[in-house]
């Protein structure tokens, strides 16, 4: 095909030209007496993203899933009970993760399209009266279901119920994208990836943890060895990693914290919102409806429900090999009853007409009842009036 393809799932996403270049560099040696100059600047200016001045941040050679099992091993110890709510594949994934490292892990069914449910939450923990759980594990942004749970509230919640428990947050796909505070929040380990917000390939675990959980690092006898926090602690201090990194990942992290600092945060946050908020008025459009129940909705992924008589994987396909447009597949539970389309990272207005339009031909070559350009044109009506 002519062109090129157009990347519209929830990661990995569109890496700007700015941030490949940066990584386009020659080898170079880890050791030397100039990596610091490189590496500790990133771990000051990833706190500015996570929003946090008493956390320390971490970059680990790894993946997001990696960073589950980081938080997990290092702040906690065999055996110990923590509580998640399944409600997307995403938070089933870390679940089974918990398990499979021997955590007694308490998972409660939400529907899918929902997210934490904050006064469950709360009773649940009010009812641990001998603190059993040790920690909450809450996903934040729930890719499969395109849901945003409340973090603040989580926090909320488990002060209300006087609760000593961690709380780890997989902001994976949220962090350097929706509004994430963690110091305001209270989140004890943030964990992200840099295939999502941070716009770069896959191959890096991001994360943060607050004092209270570097503290828990002390008591923990988890074992561990690539994944030790208290190796990186001992190397980061001087500016450097205890084991080999992938230089050329640093150098466009460091272009991406560029950007992403340029524009501003709370810019990114509102642009995120703006182009989902675009993406939704094309599915009402449409007469569709998004798996997200109202006020779960996120700004970086919105998960369409088509029609019973349809097959969301059928859309997929002929967006792909038709018009050359990746869109995220439905997971597990909603595999072929949902399409996703991804607005994370480095996207604009005509980033997400040219998706829309591309799912719109799509869905009328699969016999969807829907009227040509009824989604571009509500999502152009608000890309214009909120455009700055």
């Amino acid at each position: 095909m002519a062109g090129r393809n157009h990347l519209f799932i929830p990661g990995p996403t569109n890496s700007p030209h700015e941030v490949l270049s940066a990584m386009h560099v020659p080898m170079e040696d880890h050791r030397s007496p100039i990596f610091p100059n490189l590496f500790k600047p990133l771990l000051e200016d990833l706190k500015k993203v996570f929003r946090t001045d008493a956390g320390q941040c971490f970059v680990f050679p790894a993946t997001g899933t990696a960073g589950w099992e980081v938080a997990l091993t290092n702040c906690l110890n065999p055996g110990d009970k923590v509580l998640i709510y399944r409600f997307g594949q995403f938070a089933h994934l870390w679940m089974d993760a918990a398990r499979k490292l021997g955590f007694d892990v308490e998972a409660h069914e939400v529907e899918w399209g929902k997210g934490i449910p904050l006064d469950a939450l709360q009773a649940r923990l009010k009812q641990d009266t001998h603190h059993e759980i040790k920690a909450v594990l809450a996903t934040h942004n729930e890719t499969s279901t395109g849901v945003t749970s409340d973090i603040a509230g989580v926090r909320k919640a488990m002060n209300a119920a006087g609760h000593p428990a961690l709380l780890f947050v997989d902001g994976v796909s949220s962090i350097a994208s929706l509004e994430f505070r963690m110091d305001d929040w209270g989140v004890d380990g943030a964990i992200s990836g840099s295939q999502k917000g941070f716009m770069l390939p896959a191959g890096a675990a991001i994360l943060a943890f607050s004092q209270k959980a570097l503290a828990a690092v002390e008591t923990s006898t988890f074992p561990r060895s690539f994944f030790s926090l208290k190796d990186q602690m001992n190397a980061n201090k001087d500016g450097y990693t205890p084991y080999t990194p992938s230089t050329p990942m640093l150098h466009g992290l460091r272009k991406a914290l560029d950007l992403l600092l340029a524009e501003g945060m709370d810019n990114v946050y509102a642009r995120h919102h703006r182009l989902g908020e675009g993406v939704r008025r094309a599915v009402a459009a449409w007469g569709l409806t998004i798996c997200a129940q109202p006020g779960f909705e996120s700004d970086t992924v919105t998960a369409i429900v088509v029609p019973a008589d349809k097959d969301a994987r059928h859309v997929i396909g002929t967006a792909y090999n038709k018009y050359n447009i990746s869109l995220g597949a439905g997971l597990t539970e909603v595999a072929g009853k949902v399409f996703r389309i991804g607005h994370i990272g480095d996207m604009n207005d005509v980033s997400l007409l040219g998706a829309i339009a591309g799912v719109e031909m799509a869905m009328l070559d699969n016999g969807f009842d829907i009227k040509p350009g009824s989604g571009v044109a509500a999502a152009i009506e608000y890309y214009r009036a909120t455009a700055k």
